[in-house]
């Protein structure tokens, strides 16, 4: 019995640690670096970047980002650190690394469900384009399957690199990490997978910025690759990389090192309750 209720206690600090400290790191790392974010999308634009308002009014789209930034990263950590804390215990340490992959998956297509409809609306505040009537839905969720397409490689590659070059870290110097440091594992492993995945991002913001009244065939990740190739040539497929790959990177840090640091204030708080 007791033990029972000390693993309920474990799992519900788990869960309380990560709304927490997702939240705050979802809406530290997007305010801060949202003008950054904002001349990506306009770069990627096939509006053109002058056009979807070049270097002017940068903090556009900011409203919906802040409404739905902080419950889209709470859901992606809980996701995350609920799946690991369940099977980690069970299975030897050799496979961790396919859980720190599964546990992403599950996280960003949870994740993706919030994040998705308030991509949708701050990138076309981004971009100046005016939405004359209201959204539908079925635009709101229009970019579900590119940016799952996105994210799901972004998160298989950023979140068991994340693991991995802390445990590197970690035996390196013979304790765990502290904040600052998991925040540079952070930023390594976003670094990677921001630039991996650039071509994925050009698709999907191109078709989040489609006209509202565009085929369902007209937006699909593959017919937005082949025209964007056609358009600008590889070149092309990489645009906005500087912004996104710099941006995520520091971003990645500021995020990470928000999280980590929130996490073990969280942890503290709580152990010194139980």
């Amino acid at each position: 019995m007791l033990h029972a209720e000390t693993k309920n206690n474990e799992t519900k600090n788990v869960f309380i640690t990560s709304l927490i400290s997702g939240a705050a790191a979802g809406v530290v790392c997007d305010i801060v670096f949202f003008p950054l974010d904002t001349l990506k999308t306009r770069l990627q634009s096939q509006h053109g970047f002058v056009k979807s308002g070049g270097f002017k009014r940068v903090y556009q789209g900011i409203v919906p980002v802040m409404i739905g930034s902080a419950p889209a990263a709470s859901v992606f950590f809980v996701t995350y650190d609920g799946i690991k804390h369940i099977l980690q215990p069970l299975l030897p340490h050799q496979y961790h690394s396919i859980i720190h992959m599964g546990a992403a998956s599950c996280a960003e297509l949870v994740a993706c469900l919030i994040r998705v409809p308030v991509e949708v609306v701050k990138q076309r505040k981004q971009a100046l384009l005016n939405d004359t009537e209201r959204l539908r839905l079925r635009t709101l969720f229009r970019g579900y399957g590119s940016t799952v397409l996105r994210d799901l490689p972004f998160g298989l590659v950023q979140m068991p690199l994340w693991e991995y070059f802390k445990l590197c870290w970690t035996h390196k110097v013979c304790r765990e990490c502290t904040p600052i440091e998991g925040a540079a594992c952070g930023a390594a492993s976003v670094t990677v997978s921001a630039a991996l995945t650039t071509p994925l991002d050009v698709a999907k913001t191109r078709i989040m910025l489609s006209s509202t009244s565009a085929d369902s065939k007209e937006v699909r990740i593959s017919v937005m690759l082949k025209e964007v190739y056609k358009q600008s040539g590889f070149r092309g497929l990489f645009a906005g990389f500087l912004p996104r790959v710099g941006g995520f990177t520091a971003g990645g840090f500021v995020f990470f090192g928000v999280y980590e640091q929130v996490r073990e204030l969280c942890d503290s708080k709580l152990n010194d309750q139980t």
